[in-house]
């Protein structure tokens, strides 16, 4: 990041530092206001043991253009980030089964007349699976069907309900196979997973998708296409049908759950979690190679570390870091990621007695496809007027060399982006 733009940070950082300093007066002047809240829960037995729980959540965006561009005109837009609903039963100590649905970037550019027309975006299903336990303690359960429960890192199964950023860290490279052998993160697929004592592990053997968009060339022509598991070898033969990924985590402190694929992003002080964790992505002959008609095979790895707990007082410290390396083949660079590596970091304090969790994120990207490096880094403030249930977040968002598709300037290197984004967040 150069000074210039280091410069005009500064005000940013000074306006959310004030707020959340001044939080606690300001809080104490307020009456108090019941927000207390019970999930949404319907009991299937007396005891409570056999249940239907059900979520629902809106993410309402307001955000500005690119004010990266030169002379550019602020404006204003208003967006659908999210509206989704899940359920999940459980009927038997031996069964669950999930159903997960909704919309994602709903934007004035694609509104239809009717709803239903153009192509705009549809309610469709995020997960949709069933789980078998198949130990007497909680060491092996396996499911399968459309399913969450991936690989690489903590952030890769991040849940959209308790960010302690904004959003997901952007490009998405935990996502690194977003829109290219999935459908909006998840795979068809079986999966395990399980706890031993404080060490839990998730496995998963997935099919990709074949949706027509995975015909994913790169952002710079290498030579390679990621399509390899929709096209035969010399032979005629099939190939790069099969994923495997997994992550394996330790708790030093309390034990985070297992029953749902979703990584909370922060606990709020309530509870005292310090993880460290690995994780891979394979897809075997998932690459195609345009030149010499080979196939070639797709391989990440990643580490990280997670902690998030309570201090001395009602407040909080969130940090997380991850190191991610990631090989699709020589100078292959993604919309979300590249061959070469990534380091990812994130650090939130909510202060004590007060509703305001600043935070910043930082990620730093060398990719063998391009000379110059790219980085991000967000900078914001979370407003909780009743925890994750109900927040604002505003953040300055910032990515220097995007690798979004369309984003790549005239000379086709990638392009810089800047924006101001505020975030209104419920889900019941």
């Amino acid at each position: 990041m150069n000074e210039k733009r280091l410069l005009r940070l500064l005000p940013l950082f000074a306006f959310l530092l004030g707020l959340a300093w001044a939080a606690p007066a300001q809080e104490a002047q307020k009456p108090e206001v019941d927000h207390s809240y019970k999930p949404l829960t319907l009991k299937l037995s007396e005891d409570g043991n056999k249940y239907v729980r059900f979520i629902i959540w809106h993410q309402q965006w307001v955000q500005t253009n690119n004010l990266a561009v030169e002379d550019s005109k602020l404006q204003l837009t208003s967006l659908v980030r999210r509206s989704r609903f899940l359920a999940y039963a459980q009927i038997s100590p031996r069964f669950l089964i999930l159903t997960h649905f909704g919309l994602n970037g709903l934007t004035p550019d694609n509104l239809t007349s009717l709803g239903n027309n153009g192509d705009s975006p549809q309610l469709f299903l995020h997960d949709a699976w069933t789980e078998f336990k198949v130990s007497n303690d909680n060491a092996l359960f396996i499911g399968g069907g459309l399913h969450y429960w991936k690989g690489f890192n903590r952030l890769s199964s991040q849940s959209t309900l308790n960010f302690m950023t904004l959003d997901q860290s952007r490009p998405f490279v935990s996502w690194h196979s977003l829109a290219i052998t999935d459908q909006f993160a998840r795979h068809l697929g079986l999966y395990a997973k399980g706890e031993l004592g404080k060490f839990d592990y998730r496995l998963a053997v997935n099919n990709p998708g074949h949706n027509g968009l995975q015909a994913d060339r790169g952002v710079k022509n290498s030579g390679l296409t990621y399509d390899g598991f929709i096209k035969p070898d010399k032979n005629g033969d099939p190939m790069g049908n099969t994923i495997i990924e997994g992550y394996f985590r330790y708790n030093f402190f309390d034990k985070e759950s297992t029953k749902l694929p979703y990584n909370v992003g922060s606990y709020l002080g309530s509870k005292k979690v310090f993880a460290v964790g690995a994780g891979f992505f394979a897809h075997p002959n998932g690459m195609f190679n345009n030149a010499t008609g080979d196939h070639e095979s797709v391989t990440h790895f990643s580490v990280d570390a997670f902690l998030d707990m309570p201090l001395a007082g009602n407040d909080c410290l969130n940090a997380y870091a991850a190191f991610m390396n990631f090989n699709y083949g020589e100078n292959y660079v993604s919309r979300w990621a590249g061959t070469g590596t990534v380091i990812y970091g994130q650090v939130g304090y909510k202060f004590p007695n007060s509703r305001f969790m600043p935070y910043v994120a930082i990620q730093a990207a060398n990719y063998d496809g391009f000379n110059d490096s790219s980085s991000s880094l967000d900078v914001g403030l979370n407003y909780f007027i009743s925890g994750h249930n109900a927040k604002l977040t505003l953040e300055y968002h910032s990515i220097n060399g995007d690798l979004r598709e369309g984003g790549l300037d005239a000379n086709g290197d990638p392009q810089d982006i800047q924006q101001i984004r505020l975030q209104a967040h419920i889900f019941l």
